[in-house]
């Protein structure tokens, strides 16, 4: 499975440069989310008190209650580097740790794995930044596939984005695909909106302007994947962090 996930990501960066993304996900606890917002405040204050470099990361709440952080990062060897070192150094390790068993009450379960952004299947004609200043709402779609599927799946969503490049669509989507430490294989469209009403008034507005076309290439699409997720999710700006540089 790792090395037709390799295959498929060096086929797919043939066209582009991909950017790689380290997803921490936090599993917490419906009686404990007040407190781990309280706690990941408290951890973004410290590190803007010591101004912590080479961290940098966007937080994001799940419909279903999960927290995600992701950072870019530039390739696997950047997972060596333990970018809070220099912050449990400066904060004392004994209050660094205190932070963390804190954390660690909120929640039964956590782990972290890889994505990868896919710009060969990205529609982002302005830039394909993840955080949009003022489009906090994100809809997350998750598409499954098998290692007999990948291949055919990346060709279908192609077809997809030169359709909204050729009717100028105004709904933008980035397109990653699973890694390192994800279980299952899938493709992952993220769409970004003000709210809820203005992403299904942008969704109404995008399938006038592809319409039939759009319909037959989404049923093409459909079937060819094993399963799919929809997820909601809002970013958390208090809960990010940005270095200054």
């Amino acid at each position: 499975m790792l090395l037709a996930t390799l295959i498929l990501t060096a086929n797919l960066t043939l066209n582009a440069q991909n950017q790689m993304f380290s997803i921490h996900a936090d599993y917490v606890k419906p009686s404990m989310e007040a407190e781990y917002v309280e706690i990941s405040k408290a951890f973004v204050a410290e590190c803007k008190k010591y101004n912590l470099q080479n961290a940098d990361w966007t937080a994001v709440r799940l419909d279903n209650g999960t927290y995600l952080t992701f950072e870019s990062i530039k390739n696997m060897a950047s997972l060596d580097v333990d970018s809070f070192a220099p912050l449990a150094d400066k904060m004392g390790k004994d209050k660094f740790r205190a932070l963390f068993d804190r954390f660690n009450k909120c929640y039964d379960r956590h782990g972290s794995y890889i994505i990868t952004r896919i710009e060969s299947l990205t529609y982002m004609p302005e830039g394909a930044i993840a955080a949009q200043e003022g489009n906090n709402y994100r809809k997350y779609h998750y598409l499954y596939v098998t290692p007999s599927t990948s291949k055919i799946v990346a060709e279908k969503m192609k077809a997809i984005k030169d359709l909204y490049v050729k009717k100028g669509s105004k709904e933008y989507f980035r397109v990653y695909h699973s890694g390192y430490g994800t279980l299952g294989e899938y493709f992952l469209v993220a769409i970004s909106a003000k709210d809820e009403q203005s992403y299904a008034k942008q969704s109404d507005e995008n399938d006038k302007l592809l319409g039939e076309e759009m319909k037959l290439l989404m049923d093409d699409l459909f079937k060819n994947i094993s399963r799919y997720d929809p997820v909601t999710g809002y970013i958390r700006p208090e809960l990010s962090y940005t270095a200054t540089k």
